[in-house]
């Protein structure tokens, strides 16, 4: 039999469930489809592109030295996969289960619609600690958690490659009319990679990791910074946990334990988020309590929000961050909190169209977490306590010497170190501010008290509280040592507020 394996978001050998059933079966056909209509989806960009066809070329060279190169083909889906099967004889298809976007969704719907009436089998495999079609949260945590202990899957020894099938080169950013998208300082994609990444973050990188992880400065180094590899698959999730539930079991000494802990509860987290978006994909375009999509104007303010994009709001951490994001593709998640935060309270914008922005500049995009934190942290969920960032607060904690505000806002060089996050205070201001860089393009404290209000209005609506209840009930985390509850109204005993971050 010959059995087409389709590689979506697993772009890996190892621990890799479908790859291994179909090389029982028969000869085996690899196929990665490039999809140009995803390509100009608005959550996508050129540096996703390069990441994806870096760690392309690094499975086809993995695929190629098993004897079954993968093979890639530009086009529609459906198409895709009728014409190859037509051609080679498949009458099955393996792949993993996807989380991916509303669109991605739709088009695995047109696929199984398609594959029923073309006679194919299309067996999805779960590799992850997502469960498809899950009917309530209740013991959520303990199915996944026996997906994540279950052993790890060997790569085959070898493929037989069903022959006659051209290989397919790899498409430039250009040959997709992806806009440009410099990203100077991206993150490699390819397995070795992220392989290097999780040794070097057990071994050594990781120890400060739960002191180290809010601050942009020290977060770039003590996060693990897998997210990008996770998102695509070149590392299981489950190969990950169990790497660092075995440096858990070394007992290593001085901050290692708390440092262990803390990941090991981020990856549970991850899951978490993304069993959201599998359980309710109309996340992406729809507020988890339906009353918040009438807090914010749905057309953002046009200045406002390329301001913010373009790191130019006037607020001196503000645009450190966004300027950072811009040239690396990554932020610590701390800093995406508030950079979220700062664009839904103070500036107003709907989460729809900032998420977009943040999800074309995250190397990482991880559908399944971005869109379900977005919503919390624009404070649309329901069940959320309300959290308004001071980026001037901000600024002053996580870069008290001002070293990183300095380095991605050069503009700012002639104003002291007192009035660095606040130049409107500073006395030489008129030097700088209009000039060289923008005034503030609000007050930042009276724009958090008008959104605090208008939060807290929708809140005190009679019916609010009822579909509460319904979100709750459908995505709120239940009772787990490893998880803090994100039902509403939480204890009032102090919390770790990095809980809910998932810097990996």
């Amino acid at each position: 039999m010959n059995v087409l394996i389709w590689f979506k978001r697993d772009l890996r050998i190892h621990d890799h469930p479908a790859l291994a059933r179909a090389a029982e079966l028969g000869a085996v056909l690899p196929l990665y489809i490039v999809e140009p209509e995803y390509w100009q989806l608005p959550d996508t960009s050129a540096r996703h592109w390069a990441f994806t066809a870096e760690a392309l070329a690094d499975l086809r060279s993995s695929l190629g030295a098993l004897g079954a190169p993968l093979i890639l083909r530009v086009g529609d889906a459906v198409s895709v996969l009728d014409r190859l099967c037509r051609q080679h004889h498949i009458a099955r298809i393996l792949s993993h289960e996807e989380t991916g976007n509303l669109w991605t969704y739709g088009r695995d719907r047109r696929v199984a619609a398609w594959a029923r009436t073309a006679g194919v089998i299309w067996d999805e495999l779960p590799q992850q600690g997502v469960i498809r079609r899950l009917a309530s949260r209740n013991g959520w945590a303990g199915r996944r958690d026996a997906f994540t202990a279950a052993p790890q899957v060997a790569a085959p020894a070898a493929l037989r490659a069903v022959a006659g099938v051209e290989p397919g080169a790899i498409p430039s950013a250009r040959a997709l009319r992806l806009p440009d998208d410099p990203c100077a300082h991206r993150q490699a994609g390819g397995r070795g990679h992220g392989l290097a990444l999780l040794d070097s973050f057990l071994a050594h990188r990781g120890e400060p990791y739960r002191a180290a992880m809010s601050s942009p400065l020290t977060g770039e180094r003590a996060c693990s910074r897998l997210s990008a590899h996770l998102a695509l698959g070149a590392l299981s999730s489950r190969e990950v946990v169990q790497a660092a539930a075995a440096r858990a079991a070394e007992r290593p000494g001085g901050r290692w334990p708390g440092a262990l802990a803390s990941f090991q509860s981020r990856m549970a987290w991850r899951d978490h988020f993304i069993q959201k978006l599998e359980s309710e994909p109309q996340i992406e375009i729809r507020a988890l309590h339906r009353a918040a999509d009438r807090l914010r104007p749905l057309t953002p303010d046009p200045v406002r929000l390329h301001a913010w994009e373009a790191g130019e709001t006037g607020l001196p951490f503000l645009d450190a961050c966004m300027r950072y994001l811009r040239a690396t593709g990554w932020l610590n998640f701390r800093m995406r909190s508030m950079v979220m935060a700062v664009a839904s309270y103070h500036l107003w914008l709907d989460w729809r169209a900032t998420g977009a922005v943040l999800a074309r500049r995250f190397t990482d995009y991880e559908p399944g977490i971005h869109w379900p934190q977005v919503q919390m942290q624009a404070g649309v969920t329901g069940i959320n306590t309300i959290r308004i960032y001071n980026p001037v607060k901000q600024g002053h904690d996580q870069d008290p010497t001002g070293a990183f505000t300095r380095r991605w806002v050069p503009e700012l060089a002639a104003v002291p170190d007192p009035f660095l996050q606040e130049p409107w205070k500073w006395p030489g201001a008129r030097a700088v501010l209009g000039r060289l860089y923008p005034e503030p393009i609000v007050d930042v404290t009276a724009a958090a008290r008008a959104a605090r209000d208008a939060c807290w209005g929708l809140r005190k609506e009679r019916t609010y509280r009822e579909e509460v209840a319904e979100v709750i009930e459908r995505h709120a985390s239940r009772a787990d040592p490893r998880f803090v509850n994100d039902r509403s109204p939480r204890p009032k005993r102090r919390t770790d507020a990095a809980q809910m971050s998932l810097d990996l």
